[in-house]
C-alpha cells in the first residue's frame, strides 16, 4: 500500500464495491487523516475534507466519519476552520448510507469530550451541532443507527456533557413524542427504555413534570406487552426519584395493575423490584397494601414469578426494619451497630456497655403484659437461647405469652414486683416473699441466682419495700393468736378478702407511681385467687353431681355434661364399691383420656404457633420466609431457594430484632445443617454480622455451636468463618474465646494443600486476633502457628507471616514480657538467621527491618539481640540476602535516632557494613546500599 490518499481517488473503480469492514483491520495502523495531506489535486485541507466527506465511494465517507476527532484536532486552532468542520459534520449526518451515519454517531461522544476539554464555548458548539444529530438519530429508520444514538445519548448523560436545559427542551420532548399511543411500536419500545435509563440522571422536578405522566400511561399500555415489561423492570427507579407522595398517589395503582398482569414476565419484573418500591412507601402502606400483594406473587401460578418473589422476600422484609424498635441500624459499610441510648437512673448511676448489652438481651425474655395487670418481668432461670421466656409455673413449664395468658385466665398466674414477690401457685396458697433487688419467679423448688441480671433494675428506680406494711395488715386480719409471718394457705374467699383489704389501704396513695406498681401486683394476685376460688366451687358442684349419679340405676343414660367432668375426681367414687355401670365407668375413663390428649395436642399447637409470633412484620410474610427451608420448595420453586434464604437471613434478623430471634432460630439451625455446602458457606460468611445483631448472650447460646460446626466443615465453608474469625471472636466473652486457641492449629490443615489462600487468610486473621488474647496465650499458641506459616512454600503466605511474627514480638514487649520476647528472638535467629536456605536468611533481614519500622521493641534491645546477627548477613554469599540487608540498614536502621547518636556503640559497625555493601559486586546490592532513604523506595516484595 503506497499511501492512504490513493484509496480516496474516485478513479479507482476496483474500490467502489469495497465496504468499510473489509478494510477495517488493515487501516488500524494507518493515520486516518492522511487524506488531508497535500496531493496532486492542489486542494486545501478543508477542500480535500469536503471532497472525501461527500465522495460517491461509501468507503471514503466511512473513513472520514471515523477520523472526525482527528480532523477536529487538526483544525481546532483556527476558529473559522473549526466552524467549517462542524458544518461539514452536520451535512454528513444526513448521509443516505446507514453505515456512515452509524460510524459518525460512534464518534460523537469522543468529539463531545474533546470539545468539552478544549473549547471555551463548548456548550454552544455541542448544543448547536452535535446534540441535534443525536436526537434526530433516535428516530432513524435504521435499527443500527438508532441503537448507536441511544448508546451515545446515555454516555453523554453519564458524563454530564448535556446541560439541564437541553435535556428538558430537546431530549425529553422527543422521548415523550416517541412514546405516544400513535407512535411506531419499535420507536415506542426503544424510547421507553431510554426514558427509564434517563430518569436516574434527572432531577425530581424534571421527572415529575416531563416524564412521570407519560410513564403512568405506558404502564397501562394494553397493546404492547414489551412496553409494560420495561416499565415494570424500571418501576423502582421512578419511585426512588419522585419520592413517597407521588409513589403512593400516582404509581401505586399502576404497580398493582402490573403485579396482576396476564404475562408472567411482567409479574416477575415486579417481584424483582419490590424492595425498591417498598422503600418509597410509608410503613402503613407497606404493611396493609404491599404485603398482601407480595403474598399473591409468592403464590403465583408461574414458577418463575414464585422464584423471583422468594428471592426478593428477604429484601422486602428488610424494608420493615425500624432502628427505634430493634435497637440496631445498618450502615453503608455493612456493619451493624447498636443505637446509642442515654439511660440513667434516679441515683445517677450510668449503665455500662456490658449492662446495656445484658439489658437488651434481658428484654428478649420479657413478656409485656397488660398495663392493668403486672409490670414487665423476666425469668432468671430461662436459658439465654430462649427469646421470649414468660412467667413459668410448675403446671406449665413452657413459655406463655401475655396475650395467651389473658385469654386462658384459668391457668396459674405469677406476678412479680420489685419489692415483695406475690406468687399464685395452682393451689390456693398465696405466699409473700421478700426479694433482694432482682425479680425472680421460682419454678418449683429451684432458687433464682442472687447475682442474676435483670433489666428491671436499670430502666427505673427500685420500688420501695413495703413488705412490713403488708405483713402488719395481714397479721391484724388473721387474729391475735397468729404469730410471725401470716400464712395465706386458706380458702380462696379468705385469701381474696385479705388482698382486697390491702388494696383498699393503698387506694389513697395512688398518686405515687411506686404504689401504682404495687396495686398492679396485688390486683393480679387477687384475680388469680378469685379464679382459683371459682375453680374449687365448680369442682365441689361436680363432686356433688357425681355422688347423686352414683345412686342411680344401671340403666341410666349418660348425661353429656358428665363427659366434661374430671375423670380423676370420678374414679374414687367407683373404686370403693363394685361398678354398677361398667359402661359408665369405661366411657368416663376413655373420655377423660381423650380430653387430656386433645388438650395436650392443642397446647403443643399453640406453643408452636406462639413460637413464631411477632408484630414487626406481617405474619404471613414471616411464615413464607420460614417455609423456604421446606424441601418441597426446592422442587416446586427453585433448587437454590435455601441459599437465598440463608443470604437474606441477617437482614431478616436485623428487621425482627434480637427479641424475636426465636422466630428464626429453628430456620437458622436447619440451614446450618443443609446438605448443600453453598447454603452453609453463605451462613458462614455472615455469622459474624448475625452475632452483632443478636448480642453476646444469644450468640454464645445459639451461634457458637453452629460456628463450631462450620470449623469442621469443608474448606469452602471454613473460609467463610476464617475470613471473619476476628469479628466473631471479639464478640465472645474471654473465657469462651480462649477455647478457640486450641482449634486455631486446625486451620493449617486443608482439604487441598495447594489452597495457599486459606493459609494467607489465616495469617491475616491472626494479626488481628493477637489483641484479643494475653501475651502468654499468644506465646503459647500463636507463636508456633506463625513460625510454621513463615516456612510456607508460597511466597505470599511467607510475606504476610513475617508481619505476623513482628506483631507477636510487639505484643510481648508491649506487655512487659521481656523474657518471652528474648526467647522468641533466639528462636528467630536459630530458625531464620542460621537457616541453610537463603530464603530463611532473607526472611530474617526483612523481619529485622519490619521490627525497626514498627518500633516493635526498644532499640537498645534490638541492637543487643538482633543487630549482630543482621550484620553477619551483610557478607552472605547469596545476593538476594544482601539486597534486603542493605535495604534494612540503609533505609530503616541508620535513620533511627538511637543509631544516629554519635555515641552509639554500633554506629561504627553500621557504617562499616554499609560501606562494604556499597562496594558489593552485585549492582542491586550497591543500589540499595547507596539509595537516599528519603526517595521513593523500590518495592522488593518480588525478591522474597
Amino acid at each position: 500500500m503506497e499511501g492512504l490518499s490513493l484509496y480516496f481517488e474516485d478513479s479507482h473503480d476496483d474500490l467502489d464495491d469495497i465496504g468499510f469492514d473489509d478494510y477495517g483491520s488493515e487501516c488500524d495502523g494507518i493515520r486516518i487523516t492522511a487524506f488531508l495531506d497535500a496531493g496532486q489535486d492542489n486542494l486545501t485541507p478543508l477542500g480535500r475534507l469536503e471532497k472525501y466527506a461527500f465522495s460517491e465511494n461509501v468507503f471514503n465517507r466511512q473513513i472520514v466519519a471515523r477520523g472526525l476527532l482527528d480532523v477536529l484536532r487538526e483544525f481546532s486552532d483556527n476558529e473559522n476552520d473549526f466552524i467549517s468542520v462542524m458544518e461539514t459534520i452536520g451535512r454528513m449526518s444526513e448521509d443516505g448510507e446507514p453505515t456512515v451515519r452509524a460510524e459518525l454517531m460512534e464518534q460523537v461522544p469522543n468529539i463531545a469530550m474533546f470539545l468539552h476539554e478544549s473549547r471555551p464555548n463548548f456548550p454552544d458548539a455541542f448544543s448547536g451541532y452535535l446534540l441535534p444529530i443525536v436526537v434526530r438519530y433516535l428516530t432513524d429508520p435504521n435499527n443500527q443507527v438508532r441503537k448507536t444514538s441511544q448508546a451515545a445519548l446515555l454516555v453523554l448523560l453519564e458524563q454530564e456533557l448535556i446541560c439541564k436545559t437541553d435535556i428538558e427542551e430537546k431530549v425529553c420532548p422527543v422521548l415523550v413524542e416517541l412514546t405516544e399511543p400513535c407512535s411506531d411500536d419499535d420507536y415506542k419500545i426503544e424510547a421507553v427504555a431510554i426514558m427509564c435509563k434517563l430518569v436516574n440522571m434527572l432531577s425530581k422536578d424534571t421527572v415529575e413534570d416531563l416524564l412521570l405522566p407519560r410513564f403512568c400511561e405506558l404502564c397501562s399500555d394494553v397493546r404492547l406487552f414489551q412496553v409494560r415489561k420495561v416499565c415494570a423492570a424500571n418501576f423502582g427507579e421512578f419511585c426512588s426519584i419522585v419520592g413517597q407522595e407521588a409513589t403512593e398517589k400516582l404509581l401505586m395503582p399502576k404497580f398493582f395493575a402490573l403485579c396482576s398482569d396476564s404475562l408472567w414476565g411482567i409479574r416477575k419484573a415486579c417481584a424483582e423490584c419490590f424492595m425498591i418500591v417498598s422503600n418509597c412507601t410509608s410503613p402503613e402502606v407497606r404493611r396493609t397494601k404491599l404485603s398482601p400483594l407480595f403474598i399473591s406473587l409468592i403464590s403465583d401460578q408461574s414458577r418463575w414469578v414464585r422464584q423471583a418473589a422468594f428471592q426478593s422476600l428477604g429484601r422486602f422484609i428488610s424494608t420493615f426494619a425500624n432502628p427505634s424498635s430493634t435497637g440496631l441500624h445498618f450502615r453503608e459499610d455493612g456493619i451493624s451497630r447498636e443505637v446509642s441510648q442515654s439511660l440513667s437512673e434516679s441515683n445517677e448511676l450510668q449503665m455500662t456497655p456490658a449492662r446495656c448489652e445484658a439489658s437488651d438481651n434481658a428484654n428478649e425474655k420479657q413478656i409485656q403484659p397488660d398495663t392493668s395487670s403486672t409490670p414487665p418481668s423476666e425469668s432468671q432461670t430461662a436459658p439465654p437461647s430462649s427469646s421470649s421466656s414468660s412467667l413459668s409455673t410448675s403446671a406449665s413449664p413452657s413459655p406463655v405469652p401475655a396475650a395467651d395468658r389473658r385469654q386462658d385466665s384459668s391457668g396459674p398466674v405469677a406476678v412479680v414486683s420489685a419489692g415483695p414477690v406475690v406468687s399464685a401457685q395452682p393451689s390456693s396458697a398465696l405466699v409473700l416473699t421478700e426479694s433482694s433487688g432482682c425479680e425472680n419467679v421460682a419454678q418449683g423448688p429451684s432458687e433464682a441466682e442472687p447475682d442474676s441480671f435483670t433489666s428491671f433494675l436499670y430502666w427505673r428506680p427500685p420500688l420501695p419495700d413495703i413488705t412490713q406494711d403488708l405483713l402488719q395488715l395481714l397479721h391484724s386480719d388473721s387474729g391475735p393468736e397468729e404469730q410471725g409471718v401470716p400464712s395465706l394457705d386458706v380458702e380462696g374467699p379468705s385469701t381474696s378478702s385479705q388482698i382486697q383489704k390491702v388494696l383498699d389501704c393503698l387506694q389513697p396513695h395512688l398518686d405515687d407511681p411506686d404504689v401504682q406498681a404495687q396495686v398492679q401486683v396485688l390486683s393480679a394476685a387477687l384475680k388469680a385467687a378469685q379464679l382459683e376460688s371459682q375453680s374449687e366451687d365448680i369442682e365441689q358442684e361436680e363432686m356433688t353431681t357425681e355422688t347423686r349419679h352414683s345412686d342411680l340405676p344401671q340403666t341410666l343414660v349418660l348425661n353429656p355434661a358428665d363427659e366434661q367432668t374430671n375423670p380423676e375426681t370420678q374414679l374414687p367414687e367407683y373404686q370403693g364399691s363394685p361398678p354398677t355401670s361398667p359402661l359408665l365407668m369405661d366411657h368416663s375413663q376413655s373420655s377423660g383420656l381423650d380430653l387430656i390428649e386433645s388438650v395436650e395436642e392443642e397446647k403443643d399447637c399453640e406453643d408452636e404457633k406462639r413460637k413464631v409470633q411477632q408484630d414487626v412484620i406481617p405474619q404471613p410474610l414471616l411464615d413464607q420466609y420460614l417455609s423456604m427451608t421446606d424441601p418441597a420448595r426446592a422442587q416446586t420453586v427453585d433448587t437454590e431457594i435455601a441459599k437465598h434464604c440463608a443470604f437474606s437471613l441477617p437482614g431478616v434478623a436485623l428487621t425482627l430484632g434480637r427479641q424475636n430471634w426465636h422466630c428464626l432460630k429453628d430456620t437458622y439451625e436447619t440451614l446450618a445443617t443443609d446438605v448443600q455446602w453453598k447454603v452453609r458457606r453463605t451462613l458462614a460468611f455472615s455469622i459474624h454480622e448475625l452475632a452483632v445483631i443478636l448480642g453476646d448472650q444469644l450468640t454464645a447460646a445459639d451461634l457458637v455451636p453452629i460456628f463450631n460446626g462450620f470449623l469442621k466443615d469443608l474448606d469452602e465453608v471454613r473460609i467463610g468463618v476464617l475470613k471473619h474469625l476476628y469479628d466473631f471472636l471479639k464478640l465472645l466473652h474471654a473465657e469462651k474465646r480462649r477455647e478457640y486457641l486450641y482449634q486455631l492449629q486446625e486451620f493449617m490443615v486443608t482439604d487441598n494443600s495447594r489452597n495457599w489462600r486459606f493459609r494467607y487468610e489465616l495469617a491475616e486473621q491472626l494479626i488481628l486476633i493477637i489483641e484479643l488474647y494475653s501475651h502468654s496465650d499468644v506465646y503459647d499458641y500463636l507463636r508456633q502457628i506463625a513460625l510454621n506459616l513463615c516456612s510456607d512454600k508460597v511466597s505470599e503466605v511467607r510475606w504476610i507471616s513475617y508481619k505476623l511474627v513482628v506483631e507477636i514480638l510487639q505484643k510481648l514487649y508491649a506487655c512487659g514480657a521481656h523474657d518471652l520476647g528474648l526467647n522468641f528472638i533466639n528462636e528467630l535467629i536459630i530458625r531464620f538467621c542460621h537457616c541453610p536456605k537463603w530464603v530463611g536468611r532473607q526472611a530474617f533481614a526483612f523481619i529485622c527491618q519490619a521490627i525497626v519500622e514498627e518500633d516493635s521493641m526498644p532499640m537498645a534491645q534490638f541492637a543487643q539481640h538482633l543487630l549482630p546477627s543482621l550484620l553477619s548477613l551483610s557478607s552472605d554469599p547469596v545476593p538476594n540476602v544482601r539486597v534486603l540487608v542493605a535495604k534494612a540498614l540503609r533505609q530503616s536502621i541508620v535513620e533511627k535516632p538511637y543509631f544516629k547518636d554519635p555515641g552509639s556503640a554500633y554506629s561504627d559497625e553500621l557504617e562499616e557494613a554499609i560501606m562494604e555493601l556499597q562496594t558489593d559486586k552485585d549492582r542491586d546490592v550497591r543500589f540499595f546500599a547507596s539509595q537516599d532513604p528519603n526517595k521513593n523506595v523500590m518495592n522488593t516484595v518480588a525478591l522474597i
